[in-house]
């Protein structure tokens, strides 16, 4: 009996004089260098600093993220020059990987499911005003006169600039919907063609505009408040967009005409690359990974924030931080599962 408690105490001498003592439970990545990357798009900034401080708080170092090209980064990712990025679009990014991609590298977790979306919006009012459900009603005359901004005649879509992706399958549409006579796809700056959209719709004037989301565009014009996503007349794709063909109609849209609605453009899934290597040696950060997830929503405002000013990796770290103190306990949940997954 006096042999145990002479044991028992010299247990807990070690405990207290050892501060470090059950560190590899709190701190699982302590003494891990991580190298992450992040998009050339300044809407997935956010997910990327929210990521990279859970990361921290268990104990990772964690390196400032490389701004890398779609295909550059799915090269890196492979080959171990960087760990990660939170801005992979899928399947919209299938046919940017390289050859083997998926012997060294791997999708994983679901920032947003179904969060990539792009298509078509129109004003709510006149949706309802004029029965408005496809780009097919914009042959009718009463609906091209009444999106006539300029006097030729024909609908003014707010589009995309030349030299944009959506570009190309806007001209696509225009072509294999019959619609270059209907539709005047309106391709100056997309900033300050939304700017003066929404000002048009706050004097109570229609619009017509291509989106895509995350977005600040559809916080600021609540689809199924302000405006409504409408069809494509049917699904068409163009060659590059053949890989997604089964993700171009999609269920749940908020804000949307139909259910399912035809968008035209494939629907993808925001989710976390990784290095393989680096999620077998990490199970803690695989295990954040796996359960971080943001509300469509709270992407749009952020980046909403971020549109009217506070763009500075500065206020991008801060809208991360009241981020987390508004969803701590969700947040404390994601850590305490990351902890365990490295027990």
């Amino acid at each position: 009996m006096f042999k145990k408690l002479i044991v028992a105490a010299s247990f807990t001498v070690c405990t207290l004089a050892n501060p470090l003592f059950g560190i590899a439970n709190d701190m699982p990545g302590k003494g891990v260098t991580v190298h992450p990357a992040r998009a050339t798009w300044n809407t997935g900034f956010f997910q990327e600093a929210l990521v990279r401080k859970g990361l921290e708080t268990l104990g990772y170092t964690v390196k400032k993220p490389k701004d890398l090209s779609n295909p550059i980064f799915y090269k890196s990712v492979a080959m171990g020059d960087v760990d990660y990025w939170t801005n992979g679009w899928f399947p919209n990014h299938d046919g940017q990987l390289p050859k083997g991609f998926y012997d060294k590298a791997d999708k994983i977790g679901y920032v947003v499911k179904a969060g990539g979306l792009q298509g078509y919006l129109v004003s709510k009012k006149e949706v309802d005003k004029f029965g408005i459900t496809s780009l097919d009603d914009f042959k009718r005359d009463e609906v091209k006169k009444a999106f006539d901004k300029n006097g030729d005649g024909k609908a003014d879509l707010t589009a995309c600039p030349p030299g944009w992706g959506c570009e190309t399958v806007i001209s696509h549409h225009m072509k294999v919907y019959d619609l270059d006579n209907a539709i005047n796809p309106v391709k100056a700056s997309y900033e300050a063609g939304m700017a003066s959209a929404l000002a048009e719709f706050k004097d109570g004037e229609p619009i017509f505009f291509y989106t895509w989301a995350p977005n600040w565009t559809i916080f600021k014009l609540k689809p199924g408040k302000d405006v409504m996503w409408i069809n494509v007349p049917k699904t068409m794709p163009k060659e590059s967009q053949m890989a997604g063909k089964d993700r171009m109609e999609v269920s749940g849209i908020e804000g949307a005409v139909s259910d399912p609605v035809k968008l035209g453009f494939v629907v993808s899934d925001i989710r976390i690359v990784a290095n393989k290597k680096f999620l077998a040696d990490n199970p803690a950060a695989k295990k954040f990974f796996e359960v971080f997830t943001l509300p469509l929503s709270d992407i749009n405002e952020q980046n909403t924030r971020m549109n009217e000013g506070e763009k500075s990796q500065k206020d991008i770290e801060h809208h991360a931080d009241e981020w987390i103190a508004k969803n701590q306990e969700t947040w404390n949940s994601w850590l305490t599962q990351a902890k365990k997954a490295a027990e």
